[in-house]
């Protein structure tokens, strides 16, 4: 069942939202177009559900997770990587989480749709499926 859930609180991992206070904290007072930009990744970690790593459920985005995701207009499947900023690069398909559309995803599960607001109007993606999340990869013996 596919549910839009765009009020609906998200999960962070403790440890992604010490990182991401972190990103937050340290902008410039006079930096403004970045301010602006965490404003709304802020209004997300506002509202999340923090868990550990071992609590959150492995079909969650979290920093570093591979997601596939369905664009509900255009019917175009999109396979891409959460990262933080200095990680984007786009020709690869790993999104920063200060790009809009990196900070719409972050949290959301398999089935979830989630929008964001663009200079035409509004996008909807659903989220597919989580290929890879770091938080249930078991570290290598």
């Amino acid at each position: 069942m596919v549910q839009e859930n765009t009020t609906r609180a998200i999960w962070i991992t403790t440890q992604d939202m010490g990182r991401l206070k972190k990103l937050i904290e340290d902008v410039p007072p006079h930096d403004l177009r970045r301010k602006a930009e965490l404003r709304d990744l802020e209004a997300e970690l506002n509202r999340a559900l923090v868990a550990s790593d071992q609590e959150v459920p492995a079909d969650v985005i979290t920093m570093n997770s591979e997601a596939l995701l369905l664009d509900l207009d255009t019917g175009e499947e999109l396979s891409c990587k959460l990262v933080f900023p200095g990680q984007a690069d786009i020709t690869r398909m790993q999104i920063s989480v200060l790009a809009p559309v990196g900070t719409a995803m972050l949290g959301y599960r398999a089935g979830d749709i989630f929008e964001w607001k663009v200079p035409a109007g509004r996008r909807r993606l659903m989220v597919k499926a989580v290929v890879r999340q770091p938080e249930t990869v078991e570290a290598p013996d």
